[in-house]
């Protein structure tokens, strides 16, 4: 059975976060609240948890995982970055919006696009997500975990009670922020190339579209 860590939004207590983050580097595997939907996720760099989150997701090796930094900085460290998704990206973070990008090698082979070596990086607005990461010096790896227990047309149905329950035996870890659940997705935006791409109109998309990226055809 997981731990439950109840932890304040925008002010989470030191000393539960460094429970949590001494967790996630031995290989735990977390549930947590971000600025779009509730994760799975796990310290990038320990190639044995985030293996458990692709069974979790039954994810083959060739999809590719999405993580969360906590700077524009940081995603530099991770992928390139042309200037013009650098202008964008800077208008857009923190924020929900996932932005996939050509990965360096500090991105681990089981995260990245095996074959574009691209990855899907997010900046997220929210408290936890980026104190955890602090603490951590990481990345998290950060995957929907509302599709792991209920089909895309009813899971805007589900409360946070119902969530922990079904997944309280998957995970080690869970956050309970004390925040309505919530499930809008992150927008995806391709930046490989030099005119950005909208790939999924999630949260906030118009934003992105205002900046100047474009609709996928």
């Amino acid at each position: 059975m997981a731990t439950l860590y109840r932890l304040h939004p925008a002010n989470p207590e030191s000393r539960k976060i460094s429970a949590i983050v001494e967790a996630l580097r031995g290989g735990s595997i977390a549930l947590y609240p971000t600025d779009t939907v509730y994760a799975i996720g796990c310290d990038l760099n320990h190639r044995g948890a985030v293996q458990r989150v692709r069974q979790l997701k039954q994810l083959a090796n060739d999809k590719p995982l999405t993580f969360l930094c906590h700077s524009l900085s940081n995603i530099a460290d991770y992928a390139v970055v042309s200037d013009s998704a650098y202008r964008l990206i800077r208008r857009l973070i923190p924020g929900p919006f996932t932005f996939l990008l050509p990965a360096t090698k500090l991105v681990p082979r089981l995260v990245m696009n095996p074959k574009r070596h691209t990855t899907g990086i997010r900046v997220p607005n929210h408290g936890i997500c980026l104190a955890l990461m602090e603490a951590l010096g990481n990345p998290i790896i950060s995957t929907s975990a509302l599709s792991l227990v209920a089909p895309a047309t009813t899971a805007a149905t589900m409360d946070k009670a119902q969530l922990f329950d079904a997944l309280e035996n998957l995970v080690d870890i869970i956050v309970d922020d004390d925040q309505p659940l919530s499930y809008q997705v992150s927008t995806i935006l391709d930046m490989v190339q030099d005119q950005p791409l909208i790939l999924r109109q999630g949260r906030n998309w118009q934003l992105a579209q205002e900046w100047g990226a474009d609709l996928a055809p």
